[in-house]
């Protein structure tokens, strides 16, 4: 299995001084899902925006389905497709006259587009709101579209740059199953996201982005055992019954345990299983201690990422990137029919 998109030291700088990409390597192989994972302004967009043309790197190189980014653009751009974070369909336009425009921008015969337009509609679910203007669709309906439209020519590479941002959970895991679909079709994906289920559910291999670099990369239980192994939760009742509690539950453990004074949340590494938990428990029970909460869970990517960074993965970062605005690219490179 080939590499369909390589990427060597990519950098990019805006006004001098600040620094979106700081010489990022990636690597998708034919036919997966690179899950790209982090925070607002860790590079994510500028790094697909390089990846599809829309933008030059100041230094580094980079193929896509072997052609160069710099050197071969014009032929790349005819076998990727790109969905950007905001649906960039036209309102005013009804569904099927979306697709339609979009098959012609890309030099499709007029009976081949309609044909196309036809059968995204049905894929996507569609067909029934084909005749409305996109402006009366909810928000999981054009995004649906605005995938649609990236999909128009049926591309090798699609790049999706968080497809999901601002769905209710319903339409977030209505565009999960589509994606999930289009990789069983053999689509190479590389998928931008903040939002850590996202990547576990998704993701083949996940590469961890904050401030411009790639911190951290592997399969989703990869990062996850970089953190270790199970955890211990307890939720004491009473609040001074914590110190005894953190004593007893590293002393079972075999760790140190943390605590979580706001919510009373006591935590620590174990190799015990569940029967740490029953030993637990009798030990409280003799103590006098109260359980509002008990649990054994793995790591999550949000641990994965708290360790690797010291912040979660979808707070907001100080020094978003200063990218020029989504619509104007997206419209410059369309009006072209060179990509979407």
């Amino acid at each position: 299995m080939s590499d369909a998109i390589v990427a060597e030291g990519l950098v990019k700088t805006y006004g001098g001084k600040v620094r979106a990409l700081d010489g990022v390597d990636l690597a998708v192989k034919e036919g997966t899902v690179l899950g790209l994972l982090g925070p607002n302004g860790a590079g994510k967009t500028t790094a697909v925006r390089i990846l599809t043309t829309l933008l030059k790197p100041d230094s580094g190189r980079a193929t896509v389905a072997g052609f160069d980014i710099l050197t071969q653009d014009e032929q790349l751009r005819r076998v990727i497709g790109l969905s950007g974070q905001y649906a960039a369909v036209d309102e005013t336009l009804t569904g099927r006259e979306n697709l339609y425009m979009f098959g012609r921008l890309y030099h499709l015969p007029g009976g081949a587009a309609k044909t196309r337009a036809d059968e995204l509609l049905e894929q996507f679910g569609l067909s029934d709101a084909a005749g409305r203007q996109v402006k009366t669709y909810s928000g999981g309906m054009r995004r649906r579209l605005d995938l649609a439209a990236s999909l128009i020519i049926e591309p090798q590479i699609l790049f999706l740059d968080e497809p999901t941002t601002g769905l209710d959970p319903r339409s977030r895991l209505g565009m999960w199953d589509v994606i999930a679909n289009l990789v069983k079709g053999g689509a190479t994906i590389l998928l931008t996201t903040q939002y850590l289920e996202e990547a576990d559910q998704l993701a083949d291999t996940i590469a961890v982005v904050d401030h411009g670099r790639v911190i951290a990369r592997g399969t989703a239980d990869e990062l996850k055992s970089q953190v270790g192994g199970e955890r211990v939760e307890v939720v004491v009742q009473d609040r001074p019954r914590i110190p005894d509690a953190v004593r007893i539950i590293g002393s079972l453990c075999g760790s140190e345990a943390s605590v979580e004074e706001h919510t009373r949340r006591v935590t620590a590494a174990s190799s015990g299983g569940s029967k740490v938990l029953v030993e637990i428990v009798r030990e409280f029970d003799a103590t006098g201690i109260g359980i509002d909460d008990l649990a054994m869970r793995r790591p999550t990517l949000d641990d994965v990422f708290l360790t690797l960074t010291g912040h979660h993965a979808e707070e907001e970062d100080e020094e978003a990137e200063d990218d020029t605005p989504d619509g104007e690219q997206a419209l410059d490179a369309t009006a072209n029919g060179e990509t979407r």
